[in-house]
């Protein structure tokens, strides 16, 4: 799904463990057989397994069964269980949880919103921001899209994105139309998305050829009837609400018609309770 690579699995390991596990080591209990079992004490969407997987099998455990990314799993459900000296499973114990109760709970967020989005507009998408913590985007796109979700703009070298913190540096708003009419013709391949905050700019910016409007703090009232005219007028023009969207009012916006909901907050909140037990065997 998301490319993690062995390298970033292992720098996880050696965050937690910079030269070696003192409490285990001065136990003597290391060269012991063990299992441990991982659990969710919610209902939630899986993600990182697979990454669990893969670092118990680089630290030579063994990966006797889990459930994969984007599954659901019910409270008190035991979703993994891996094998390997006791050295091993502590090593890995910690990271994992941590990799585990985040990740699944960007998953979890982000399916809330789907599945509440979908129940009044089935066509609507829900894309996550690049608001990710540094070092974490990999697992929180891998997240976002165990939940069903999908990621608004990977990075700055995808779609041509403008905000008005990029009109400030034109020499004026007249030289917009003129200016998307050159994006077009140089980056032919690339959608070309302006963002907005007021209404009336929307039927300028359409006639100018852009490809998509992005509302920005605009109300799902407001919304709506931009749609609408823009859908009459121009069909192909794809609509975006963004702006201070969640689980209380994401209805509210995909009820409008827009074709995709941007929003940050799959990224924010409770983390998902996961247990973990070992046992000696």
């Amino acid at each position: 799904m998301v490319n993690i690579t062995n390298d970033t699995l292992e720098k996880w390991l050696k965050e937690d463990t910079p030269y070696m596990d003192l409490t285990t080591f001065m136990l003597n209990i290391g060269s012991r057989d063990g299992e441990m079992h991982f659990l969710s004490r919610d209902e939630a969407v899986l993600c990182g397994t697979e990454e669990i997987a893969r670092l118990c099998e680089l630290k030579g455990g063994r990966v006797l069964e889990y459930t994969p990314s984007g599954s659901k799993v019910l409270p008190g459900q035991i979703f993994m269980k891996i094998s390997g000296k006791a050295d091993v499973l502590h090593l890995l114990w910690k990271p994992s949880q941590n990799i585990l109760e985040y990740a699944s709970a960007v998953a979890s967020r982000t399916n809330k919103l789907v599945e509440k989005a979908k129940k009044v507009n089935r066509n609507v998408s829900i894309l996550s921001t690049r608001k990710v913590f540094p070092g974490t985007k990999e697992l929180s796109i891998k997240a976002v899209l165990s939940g069903g979700g999908f990621p608004h703009r990977l990075g700055l070298s995808e779609t041509i994105l403008i905000f008005k913190h990029h009109r400030v540096f034109l020499e004026s708003e007249d030289k917009l139309a003129a200016k998307i009419q050159e994006l077009k013709t140089k980056t032919c391949e690339k959608k070309i998305i302006v963002e907005i905050e007021q209404p009336e700019e929307a039927d300028y910016l359409c006639n100018a050829g852009i490809d998509g409007l992005q509302f920005d703090k605009l109300s799902p009232e407001k919304i709506a009837d931009l749609v609408r005219e823009i859908k009459k007028d121009f069909p192909h023009i794809l609509t975006i609400a963004a702006g201070g969207i969640n689980e209380t009012n994401v209805e509210k916006y995909a009820a409008t018609g827009v074709d995709a909901i941007v929003t940050t907050s799959m990224y924010f909140g409770r983390p998902v309770n996961i247990g973990v037990t070992m046992i000696a065997v």
